[in-house]
């Protein structure tokens, strides 16, 4: 069996980064997904699929991993550049704009 070990990357939908300053360790898919054939709904055998481990620190992760003889590989994060304007939020609504303003 083996797992992940990985700190996930901020929700698309939002500018903040709520859980993204822990590591998670989750496991690979053990056997493929199939369709019921009466509800159309989609399922496996595989639990594992299931859990999902957050640790605080990517050493507390390998350690949790390396005691349960886990084979693990770890996934380092890329790092994000700081998109920090001038004159922030408050210059979309500037009174002394030099240019005519349009989306």
């Amino acid at each position: 069996m083996r797992a992940r070990i990985y700190r996930p990357a901020r929700n698309a939908m939002q500018s903040g980064t709520a859980r993204t300053k822990s590591w998670v360790l989750d496991y690979t898919p053990g056997e493929a997904q199939r369709q019921d054939p009466l509800m159309g709904w989609t399922g496996s055998g595989d639990t594992q699929r299931q859990v999902k481990l957050r640790f605080a620190t990517q050493a507390e992760a390998e350690a949790f991993a390396k005691a349960q003889g886990i084979d693990y590989v770890v996934l380092q994060p890329k790092s994000r550049a700081v998109n920090i304007r001038h004159g922030g939020y408050g210059e979309n609504f500037a009174t002394n704009r030099k240019q005519v303003w349009t989306h």
